[in-house]
């Protein structure tokens, strides 16, 4: 008969435990350390606390440690890091049974928002010195999250204006009968509290209004107004929109960003220039979808030679506006005049400016619409058609050329499959799909976490196969037997 194994309480240790045999050799515990270790953290903008009283600060690769562990573990609140950290066996291995509380760990956090920031461009770049990243083709792409704070507080500048008229009508009704009863009383007359607490609501309006006026928008939620109202997942929530760019060979994530910019109209450059920064050089080809399609974007591209290829959408655009959508008129620079599908000229008439866009474009005008045969079917203009060219016109004419080619139209095709399986991993694998910080600041300093986290992971693989370098000039530390 075998006997069963049951837990000894009362077993005594011959020889005090040796903390390096908690965990075995390719524990990600000790890839973090590694990592953490090989990064310069006063270089990356780390502060060190100082105090004269009571016990010695934490340092901070230790609570650094701690972070980029715990969002590697999808641990991230502070109470739950604390929690684990005395029950984790990889952190209480990590912090040497150290246990940092919620209170430190916020603390360090909120000190060091933009050195953490700092720690995901150091990832890629040790990802890129260890040849794990590819400069052929990267994917930008964005998703939307939900913001900390519900819907339930969100103010509207209709309502608000409505709540203001009324309030001001009470107001003047409390003030009338104010003027009637100090007329008929003698002495001193105590305004009422009601006319006191209507003035204060007012005040209190009028400050939610001249905040909306101030970032020009009609929504605004008074305990977070950096969020804006955006579609996040089939709904309209408060929310921020989240950036990647992602390599195609590897599937790291090279660039992150987030804003709290409806579109992303404005994002493609921007994002490129982090990918440059973080690289030293952008891929030979950047995909992004039609979100992304902007001729002032697609200009600023070209004027850095970022290599782009975004989907415009002018198929379906030109299919719809038949033989004559605008897409089939061509500029003929060397004259100043646009061709028409017939071959027929439109000459300039004037710069024309519009709120659309943030600069003034050429129109110009058919002259031979009065004998045109296909006049109904070009426009519905009386004075004939007008054809607007925009500072950017040849960076977009480029961009139409470059879709014709049938290898452009395969990376274009294959931009789902390098972009979008990162947001699923993060939003149902890790199981991220509403901030749990307030602010862009903070905002910010988790996505980068998240995006550092996940990247992490797939080094992680390589550095259990011995393919990962560590930064030039910082020698890796001794790994355990």
């Amino acid at each position: 008969m075998s006997q069963e194994i049951r837990a000894d309480y009362d077993q005594l240790d011959l020889l005090p435990q040796c903390l390096e045999d908690w965990v075995p050799a390719d524990h990600p515990a000790r890839f973090m350390r590694e990592f953490v270790e090989a990064l310069d953290l006063e270089t990356l903008g780390f502060r060190p606390r100082e105090s004269e009283e009571g016990r010695p600060n934490y340092a901070a690769d230790l609570l650094l440690k701690v972070w980029l562990y715990g969002y590697l573990a999808r641990i991230r609140s502070t109470r739950e890091l604390e929690r684990a950290c005395r029950e984790h066996m990889g952190l209480l291995w990590l912090t040497g049974r150290h246990a940092p509380d919620h209170n430190t760990l916020w603390r360090f956090w909120k000190e060091n928002r933009e050195a953490l920031r700092q720690v995901f461009r150091q990832g890629v770049r040790v990802a890129a010195a260890s040849g794990l990243v590819g400069l052929l083709c990267h994917a930008v792409d964005d998703t939307k999250i939900r913001a900390a704070a519900s819907r339930r507080g969100l103010e509207h500048r209709p309502e608000l204006e409505a709540a203001l008229g009324r309030v001001e009508e009470s107001i003047r009704e409390m003030e009338r009968a104010v003027e009637e009863a100090e007329a008929q009383e003698e002495g001193e007359y105590r305004l009422p509290e009601e006319l006191q607490e209507a003035k204060r609501l007012r005040q209190t309006i009028e400050a939610s209004l001249g905040k909306m006026q101030e970032v020009k928008r009609d929504h605004l939620h008074p305990q977070e107004p950096e969020a804006r109202v955006m579609p996040c997942e089939g709904r309209t929530e408060l929310g921020y929109n989240a950036q990647v760019a992602v390599d195609e060979a590897s599937g790291l994530i090279v660039a992150q960003d987030v804003v709290n910019e409806e579109n992303d109209h404005h994002q493609l450059v921007p994002m490129l220039d982090e990918v440059k920064e973080n690289l030293g050089a952008v891929a030979e080809e950047t995909v992004a979808d039609g979100s992304y399609n902007s001729a002032v974007g697609l200009g600023e591209a070209a004027a850095k030679g970022y290599a782009v290829l975004v989907n415009l959408g002018q198929e379906a655009g030109a299919k719809r506006g038949g033989p004559y959508h605008s897409s089939h008129f061509r500029y003929a620079g060397s004259a100043d005049v646009v061709l028409c599908p017939r071959g027929e000229r439109l000459e300039f008439e004037r710069v024309k400016r519009n709120q659309r866009w943030p600069y003034a474009v050429r129109a110009y005008r058919c002259a031979s619409f009065r004998d045109c045969a296909v006049r109904a079917a070009c426009s519905q203009d009386a004075r004939g058609r007008q054809i607007e060219i925009s500072p950017h016109h040849q960076a977009l004419e480029r961009q139409r050329a470059k879709q014709h080619d049938p290898e452009k139209q395969k990376l274009l095709r294959k931009r789902k499959t390098i972009v979008e399986p990162i947001f699923g991993v993060i939003k149902q694998a890790r199981g991220f799909r509403r901030w749990t910080v307030r602010g862009l600041e903070n905002v910010k300093t988790q996505w980068s976490l998240i995006c550092a986290a996940c990247n992490l992971k797939k080094m992680y693989k390589a550095w259990v196969a011995g393919q990962l370098a560590w930064a030039a000039g910082l020698p890796s530390p001794e790994r355990a037997a």
